[in-house]
């Protein structure tokens, strides 16, 4: 039996394989955790239902037209004749920003395209209107 010699210092070697493996798990795991954290956490409306529903990333203005006609902007009621002119001032201090009109299943159809055309005369270029995933 060959004993060994304790007089033979061995150096330490860095595995690097399992550090790569723990680094992308990582980067794996904050990618995905950071895609739930993009939902909108509102008023409780019934949204209606779409299969191309669409997760938008960007910085967004929430607009939620409830079933009683009442608008809200960004959970504050606003008329929907200063509707606009709220709209436009937000408007004018990021061009980039984009409103999401939320609007219940029960609401007038009058009234969420009363709403969606006081945002286009405001000038806003960049509406979405907020659903929910339909299983197929």
């Amino acid at each position: 039996m060959k004993l060994r010699n304790l007089r033979t210092n061995r150096s330490p070697k860095l595995m690097i394989i399992p550090m790569i493996d723990i680094i992308f798990f990582l980067l794996v795991f904050f990618m995905m955790s950071t895609l739930y954290m993009i939902e909108q956490h509102t008023i409780p409306i019934h949204l209606p239902y779409a299969t191309t529903q669409k997760v938008q990333t960007e910085s967004s203005i929430s607009v939620t037209v409830l079933p009683s006609g009442k608008i809200l902007f960004e959970n504050e009621e606003v008329a929907l004749s200063a509707f606009g002119q709220r709209a436009k001032i937000e408007f004018s201090k990021n061009k980039d920003i984009a409103f999401v009109l939320r609007a219940d299943q029960k609401t007038e159809y009058g009234k969420v395209i009363a709403t969606l055309d006081e945002l286009k005369l405001a000038g806003v270029s960049k509406i979405a209107i907020a659903t929910e995933r339909k299983d197929r």
